[in-house]
């Protein structure tokens, strides 16, 4: 392998950081939208992806500082959608140096599908769903953003949000939960073939976090419960997440590539 010095875009010149393009998915809001401004809050160019839900993505969009940033809408199931994502973002950035794989079709009432409750058809239709989104769609994304570095030949970091879920077990979302550990799994075979082109590949993997979507489970009888499985007795934040996604994706962590970062607040500890 070459010894060469590793060009990373964020190392500052002169005193200076230089700005970044970033593509966060399922940037709409929760997760997504914390991470799109914690970029945007560090001077950085932010493309905010999203499915179906443009209201909270144009909100997304208009909380962000600074100037430059974009909104691009694609379903990440359907195929292809992923390299027109990625061509859109790239002509309204000037280029993508970081990329964060945050879009998933989520945990919900409508994808609860346990096995002993559900018919044939509706398991295989949520399977699908999860799978064409959470790794399908995503792997497209990696695909056309890691050919753009290559080419470019300066480097870039890949952060995915992966879950605790995928190694503690979905038992009312077998889908969600093995999509997720193959997103790890596919983040630590990008990190070793993307290496060698400078580019940092890690994933986080957090726990239950006191989005938008979970405000009423969190006020509801179950919420006690929720924040107990912590011993911090309290669930994470997504402007906690969004700190470790940002570092990660800063020059600072390239020795962490194909490392999975547990952030859970100990819920859950992998031996």
């Amino acid at each position: 392998m070459s010894s060469r010095p590793t060009v990373h875009p964020a190392v500052p010149v002169d005193g200076v950081r230089a700005m970044r393009g970033v593509l966060v998915t399922g940037a709409s809001r929760g997760i997504g939208r914390a991470i799109a401004t914690a970029f945007a809050e560090a001077g950085d160019r932010v493309a905010v992806q999203y499915a179906s839900r443009r209201s909270d993505a144009e909100e997304t969009l208009r909380q962000l500082p600074g100037d430059g940033h974009t909104l691009i809408e694609g379903d990440l199931g359907e195929p292809g959608t992923g390299e027109r994502i990625v061509a859109e973002a790239l002509a309204a950035l000037g280029g993508i140096d970081v990329l964060i794989n945050n879009a998933a079709v989520a945990p919900a009432d409508s994808t609860r599908h346990p096995v002993a409750d559900v018919s044939l058809h509706a398991w295989q239709q949520i399977w699908r769903r999860m799978m064409d989104v959470n790794v399908l769609g995503t792997a497209e994304v990696t695909w056309a953003v890691a050919r753009h570095l290559i080419d470019r030949g300066a480097g870039g970091s890949i952060v995915n949000v992966g879950s605790r879920g995928a190694f503690c077990g979905e038992p009312d979302f077998p889908a969600y939960g093995a999509s997720k550990a193959a997103l790890h799994a596919f983040g630590q075979s990008m990190a070793l073939a993307l290496a060698p082109h400078d580019i940092v590949v890690t994933s986080v993997a957090p726990g239950f976090v006191a989005t938008e979507r979970q405000t009423a489970k969190l006020a509801g009888p179950d919420g006690d419960r929720i924040r107990d499985q912590s011993p911090f007795g309290r669930v994470g934040t997504p402007q906690e997440i969004a700190a470790a996604v940002r570092f990660l994706a800063s020059p600072a962590a390239a020795w962490a590539s194909g490392t999975i970062v547990d952030l859970n607040g100990a819920s859950y500890l992998r031996s």
